[in-house]
């Protein structure tokens, strides 16, 4: 909430399913506006929008008042983007925050709000946010310069408080979906969300045919149980049964339904076959298959997770696991007792509480956001 200028006028609010954009807009109302009834809520899944548009109501809700639109869900309803347009010109003393999907492509598919529309992406959990949560304390966020210069006294900071140790394993495991929150089980709410993500996020959004679903699926559960290597295209547009164009389709669709990351060489980017395809999060990888996870596997997906939100992650050479803005090389490992600590790359180390020089804990980088 901090992060967004509220002065604006049109306000989308993008992010994968599951991770609490309905929840953000409630709250938004709550703690702004309490019972001021200027604010409302409305969600397009309503059968009233069958029958009503969204300038009619928005019209209506102004004359009576009405000075903040809150609209949940905005991608159900066909012709949301010219409405939102219209209300924008039509009603000046109306402010409109609307959520949509994380595969919606606001300015670039929508260019009659691409001057006026301001965006924003909400995402899980950090690993800082799932600690302060869990603990009940308040652990700020910190840049990647902060952390890479000043890693031990930020650590040190923490463990006077805090073990975060003590709850890496359990973000890795859930705490990236505040649906964790929920007395549910967490892996069958998950595969729900997941299900939901290809059959409404992207069929629905990219207007592709119900009977390519089973196509998308096995590409992602392909993608998912062989690991971060480098994807065969031809294989798997074998595997199954349709063109490799095709298939670099679909693996856009999964990047920005968040349910995949492509990682490319230094300064390559999409539509190149990208150099590894890794889950998007770690909590992904526990509910798909965790029979055969590799450790190394998740630990590098923590740590891309984490990084990609304002950072440029490419692959790695032989020593590194990452090269992240073009010019620092990481390695992702669980400790560093068999390896020759190279001066000039930096090492992201899972079994470590507190780092050293260059040698820095892995969970710290849970914190930068």
């Amino acid at each position: 909430m901090d992060e967004i200028d509220w002065n604006d006028r049109l306000i989308g609010i993008k992010g994968t399913r599951g991770v609490g954009k309905t929840t953000f807009l409630l709250q938004y109302a709550k703690e702004k506006f309490g019972t001021d009834r200027s604010c409302l809520y409305v969600n397009m899944n309503n059968f009233y929008f069958s029958d009503h548009s969204i300038v009619e109501f928005a019209t209506e809700f102004r004359k009576r008042g009405g000075r903040v639109l809150l609209i949940d869900q905005v991608f159900k309803y066909p012709n949301w983007s010219s409405d939102l347009r219209k209300c924008y010109d039509t009603l000046p003393g109306l402010k409109i925050v609307f959520t949509g999907s994380s595969v919606m492509r606001l300015k670039e598919e929508n260019p009659d709000l691409r001057d006026v529309v301001k965006s924003y992406n909400l995402r899980g959990f950090s690993f800082r946010e799932f600690l302060n949560l869990q603990t009940g304390l308040k652990f700020r966020a910190y840049t990647l310069d902060e952390i890479l210069q000043n890693h031990e006294k930020i650590a040190r900071g923490v463990l006077s408080k805090t073990q975060p140790l003590n709850y890496f394993r359990d973000y890795l495991h859930h705490g990236f979906y505040p649906f964790f929150l929920e007395k549910r089980n967490f892996s069958e709410n998950l595969l729900k969300t997941m299900n939901m993500m290809v059959e409404v996020d992207i069929l629905l959004l990219k207007q592709i045919e119900v009977k390519f679903l089973d196509k998308i699926k096995k590409l992602f559960y392909l993608l998912a149980i062989n690991g971060s290597n480098t994807p065969n295209v031809s294989r798997l547009a074998n595997e199954i049964q349709t063109s490799r164009a095709t298939v670099m389709n679909y693996l856009k669709y999964l990047t920005d339904a968040r349910l995949i990351n492509m990682v490319y060489e230094h300064e390559e980017e999409f539509p190149k076959k990208p150099s590894r395809v890794m889950l998007h999060n770690t909590n992904l990888m526990y509910s798909i298959y965790p029979f055969q996870l590799n450790e190394q596997d998740v630990l590098e997906t923590f740590f891309l997770n984490t990084m990609y939100k304002d950072h440029k992650i490419y692959k790695g050479d032989k020593n590194s696991s990452f090269l992240v803005n073009g010019q620092i090389p990481f390695k992702v490992c669980m400790d560093t007792v068999r390896m020759k600590v190279q001066p000039n790359i930096c090492y992201a180390v899972s079994k470590a509480e507190l780092g050293r020089e260059n040698r820095l804990p892995l969970w710290l980088f849970g914190f930068l956001y």
